[in-house]
């Protein structure tokens, strides 16, 4: 494995520079942050900072050219997964080449897009630009997206909104018109703790979230057989999990709390809502009578801990064409994973996916980006901005 070069702002040497910041989603990003300030001010280029309420972690929005509302904007975020527990076989914060491949934490999602448009930066800035290119460079998104949604409040202050936007999530450098909304919800149960020779005294918490878990399999399977559906996705339906159970503290003791966390990630166009109230009713009628029998203190609560929308350019519109054309795709896709543009589209910002590597790289101990994927991105991204903001 070669050394990478960081003398040049190519797109090469500022993926190094960013993977270097160990911002998995648990750490502050302030030191690329800052990073990031010091580049666009060594060009001239014009930025806010939007925080969270802790001041730890910040978005940047970034204008090149008319610093106006309207234009493009290039979306990305730089927070991480963590690296905890997997088998990577060199430093994870580190950039290493191996052949044509680049690996590091982030490298696919989505440093290397990131990268792309700050090695843009110094030519676009040179443009006589009609339009404004917007840079997104957000916090949070792989828990639960609160960067962005801090950012969309930034720009109801600015009034600096675009007009369209990309999000550079991995996908091939082939343009994502849509992608599942999520609702995760966490489930308590409140039992009535006794002995276990007599359990018919207590009311058992963990049998009770069982027969709840067990309604959510059987409805996961009823949601693949009547729908409804949307043929772009796979799978083509609203889908629900349950990630995590936990419950009870030893076997002779009647388990007196339960909990489980699931989700819902639903096509556009359904409603998770009704998925839920219709669990909340069949507890309510099927499981918690026998409970309040026993005591009236018992039953179910629950908490929605995340809402991601989804997102759903039409086929037709300006957008889609557009990148189709830069891009030579003849067709758009969809998938089943969120992404920022959910919100961005809630907040009447026409949005559609397209950056490099491949979600399958992602998230993995050794994940990688191909060099041809982001030598791809750069040319889109002058492309995208030759059709858009000149």
């Amino acid at each position: 494995m070669s050394a990478l070069p960081t003398d040049a702002p190519t797109t090469i040497s500022l993926l190094e520079r960013l993977v270097a910041f160990d911002t998995t989603s648990r750490n502050s990003n302030l030191p690329l942050i800052g990073f990031v300030r010091d580049y666009l001010d060594r060009y001239g280029v014009p930025y806010r900072i939007s925080s969270d309420a802790a001041g730890q972690k910040s978005n940047i929005h970034a204008i090149i050219g008319p610093r106006t509302a309207g234009g493009v904007a290039l979306s990305g975020h730089v927070d991480t997964v963590p690296v905890d527990g997997q088998a990577w076989t060199g430093d994870p914060f580190q950039l290493r080449r191996r052949d044509e491949k680049l690996l590091a934490r982030g490298a696919c999602d989505m440093k290397g897009f990131v990268a792309a448009c700050l090695a843009a930066v110094p030519e676009l800035q040179s443009r006589a630009l009609t339009r404004p290119v917007h840079l997104f460079i957000s916090y949070d998104e792989e828990v639960g997206c609160g960067g962005v949604q801090r950012l969309l409040v930034d720009l109801t202050e600015s009034g600096l909104k675009p007009e369209l936007c990309v999000v550079g999530e991995p996908s091939g450098m082939k343009p994502i018109l849509a992608h599942k909304g999520k609702l995760n919800l966490d489930v308590s149960v409140r039992g009535l703790p006794g002995h276990s020779s007599d359990p018919a005294r207590g009311v058992n918490a963990v049998q009770a979230a069982a027969e709840a878990i067990a309604w959510i399999a059987q409805d996961a399977r009823r949601l693949a057989v009547e729908g409804p559906f949307m043929t772009a996705f796979d799978p083509p339906y609203t889908t629900a999990h349950v990630g995590t159970v936990h419950g009870g503290t030893i076997l002779n003791i009647i388990p007196e709390h339960a909990e489980f966390t699931m989700e819902w990630r639903y096509i556009p166009g359904d409603s998770p809502e009704r998925h839920m109230e219709r669990l909340k009713a069949y507890i309510a009628e099927a499981i918690e009578p026998a409970m309040h029998a026993v005591d009236p203190a018992c039953g179910f609560s629950y908490e929605v801990s995340l809402q991601m929308p989804g997102m759903a350019l039409p086929p037709e519109h300006a957008l889609a064409t557009v990148i189709k054309q830069i891009t030579g795709s003849n067709s758009a896709g969809a998938v089943s994973y969120g992404t920022e543009g959910g919100f961005y589209e809630a907040a009447g910002i026409p949005t559609i996916i397209c950056g490099p590597g491949h979600i399958e790289q992602a998230h993995q101990p050794d994940e990688w980006i191909a060099t041809s994927e982001l030598e791809a991105c750069d040319v889109f991204i002058r492309r995208l901005v030759d059709r858009l903001a000149t």
